[in-house]
């Protein structure tokens, strides 16, 4: 039987033992015996629990150029996992199943404290943490208890998100995690609102906030044809990008394949996302990658194009950095290597 956890901030009790929860933007009012639209926190007799704290749906470990990050320790295996439930509701998510999942069914699986999932990392001799596959938000609580721990054995803490969260708990989050791949899905609200059903400005708030705080960020955008991957948006968010993060954040132009509710939107032509890497170049960032076409992207210093990261199919190998510059042209190279 699943064990609920009490959840103690972020939320409003209101009026009839209504509750209110200030975790992400969304902001459900829940009324008891009912979940949010997460579906895994939940008003039981006035208090708000947690139905997922413990309850990993998934544990492996992963290459970290999957998450995808490529300029946070390339190369490194990193412990990754997730629960269910998601607070955004994408017509094409890959994650489905477990992201659409009701968090009542977390009966099926085996509870880990946040000491085991350290453990697991310490037993295998990693020192990477990420909370993915699902939206890492909706198990708020269970991060930063793993974090904490995490920390205190110098092991790093990141997050897979989709950037949907209020500022507070992201100010909390900010002190016990060490970088982030954040989705950007889109660069228009009207895309937000359709795809996703939720707004983008707190997306972009989220981005810049990380950045400014000084966590190592890179972007992941989504090129769904007909939707995103026309040549005005591309620019509008690589501009974006430059304006307010820099030219010096990682930028990850990713193929769309047709899943759950968008089976019927054809794969992203390969020539699309080439030519969004491309328009990102022009417009002035440093570092562009491609994924889902088959292959990892290498990084090359931005000033002299020396090879400085060679990756083939996860075997990388770091051979133009030495002590964060480039080799050739002394350079600094941003990130962690």
């Amino acid at each position: 039987m699943v064990e609920a956890h009490l959840i103690k901030k972020y939320y409003q009790t209101l009026e009839n033992n209504n509750i209110r929860c200030d975790l992400c933007p969304n902001k459900c009012v829940i009324l008891e015996g009912k979940s949010g639209l997460c579906k895994t926190r939940i008003n039981i007799n006035g208090k708000f629990y947690s139905m997922v704290y413990g309850y990993p749906c998934s544990i492996h470990v992963d290459p970290i150029e999957k998450k995808p990050l490529y300029h946070f320790y390339p190369g490194s295996e990193i412990l990754s996992f997730g629960t269910f439930g998601c607070n955004l509701f994408c017509r094409g998510c890959q994650n489905f199943d477990i992201t659409r999942r009701d968090a009542k069914e977390t009966s099926e699986l085996k509870y880990y404290h946040p000491e085991e999932i350290v453990d697991l990392a310490l037993e295998n001799n990693i020192k990477l943490i990420a909370y993915t596959y699902n939206e890492p938000t909706i198990f708020f609580e269970y991060i930063i208890d793993i974090a904490k721990l995490a920390r205190k054995k110098g092991i790093k803490n990141i997050i897979v998100s989709n950037g949907y969260i209020n500022p507070e708990p992201l100010k909390e989050l900010i002190k016990y995690i060490d970088a982030a791949n954040i989705d950007l899905k889109g660069i228009t609200e009207e895309f937000y609102k359709g795809y996703s059903k939720t707004k983008m400005q707190p997306v972009l708030n989220t981005i810049k906030t990380l950045y400014e705080s000084g966590v190592w960020i890179e972007l992941t955008n989504l090129l769904i044809p007909k939707l995103n991957d026309n040549t005005e948006d591309i620019k509008k968010l690589c501009k974006w990008v430059k304006d307010n993060v820099g030219v010096n954040v990682p930028l990850h132009f990713s193929k769309f394949y047709p899943y759950y509710h968008a089976k019927d939107i054809t794969p992203t032509p390969s020539k699309v996302v080439e030519n969004a890497k491309k328009i990102a170049l022009e417009i002035g960032l440093n570092y562009v990658y491609i994924g889902n076409l088959g292959f990892l992207d290498n990084t090359c210093c931005s000033k002299c194009n020396t090879l400085l990261v060679d990756r083939e199919n996860y075997h990388v190998k770091i051979v133009g950095i030495e002590k964060s510059k480039c080799t050739k042209c002394g350079v600094k190279i941003p990130g962690e290597f």
